[in-house]
């Protein structure tokens, strides 16, 4: 209880003019925003729908997205699924293709291409490298 209070207190002493994620939260359509990429990584999201969800125009949440994160809605969206999948990576056996259809790609081919565009190589090379043992 200690940690929220503190969160709730720090956000609310954050000047008007903040930005980054925390500044976002504090924002009513971008927390909102967030929350729902947060809850449902896995929905086929687009930036109408989630404007929509949110009550604000595409335009409008996009220009939002900008000013506190400094990312559109779907980019943001997209490293939060890899992140995600980065986890079930490190601390799952699933295979590729399972984590791929939980965190919301529609196959394993797509998530890897968009793995390997953020991390630098492709999921399942990743995982082995965390695997093996160090180098002497």
């Amino acid at each position: 209880m200690m940690f929220v209070d503190t969160a709730r207190r720090y956000l609310e002493a954050l000047p008007d003019d903040a930005t980054g994620w925390l500044a976002g939260l504090r924002d009513r359509y971008v927390g909102r925003a967030l929350a729902l990429l947060h809850e449902q990584p896995e929905r086929d999201w687009t930036i109408d729908e989630l404007g929509r969800e949110v009550g604000l125009s595409r335009s409008a949440l996009h220009e939002r997205f900008m000013q506190f994160l400094a990312e559109p809605p779907m980019h943001y969206l997209a490293h939060w699924r890899i992140q995600l999948g980065s986890r079930l990576l490190r601390e799952s056996n699933r295979t590729v293709a399972a984590i791929a259809q939980e965190v919301g790609y529609e196959s394993e081919a797509a998530f890897s291409r968009a793995f390997k565009r953020l991390v630098g190589q492709p999921p399942a090379t990743w995982r082995r490298r965390l695997s093996a043992p160090p180098e002497a």
